[in-house]
């Protein structure tokens, strides 16, 4: 391979966005790879800027490293993801980003209302969730979390 076409761990960083330790990280758990120069520098091939890439598009999606790993390991030899590649994974993630929508969407309609944490401390509370019956839907702001029980009624009802 042509020492040229090969990038610096800087000249990747600054290329990415992505910082030389986060390259250093990624490489370490497999989901990059370079080659070594005669110095020991760590160079990089041009389809790495794409594997980067779609390393912090799966990141922003929410996808753990290990499901990061699990669609690299998807891709024949390694190799960085085609436009095929790319559609047939992102459309895997569609449901997830549905889901984020939809809760960011009631976090926005609701977070001044009741979101079903069990405080008891609002007067709304007191009459959206009384006794903390949320709680029988697990841990956490459950309104959040899940539809809840106001779901139907809109971003403009009152519980």
């Amino acid at each position: 391979m042509d020492v040229e076409a090969l990038l610096t761990i800087g000249a990747l960083s600054e290329r990415t966005g992505v910082a030389p330790s986060a390259l250093r990280f990624y490489e370490s758990e497999g989901l990059i790879h370079a080659t070594r120069a005669p110095s020991g520098q760590r160079r990089y091939t041009r389809g790495t800027l794409r594997r980067v890439s779609f390393i912090r598009v799966a990141q922003q999606v929410g996808l753990s490293l290990q499901e990061i790993r699990d669609a690299m390991a998807s891709l024949p030899d390694n190799r960085t993801p085609t436009e095929r590649d790319w559609h047939r994974l992102s459309a895997s993630w569609r449901p997830r980003l549905e889901n984020q929508i939809a809760m960011l969407e009631r976090l926005r309609d609701r977070l001044d209302t009741c979101i079903g944490c069990g405080c008891l401390s609002l007067k709304a509370c007191k009459l959206l969730n009384p006794y903390d019956e949320a709680a029988a839907d697990g841990p956490g702001p459950r309104y959040l979390l899940t539809k809840g029980p106001y779901a139907g009624c809109g971003s403009g009802c009152d519980g």
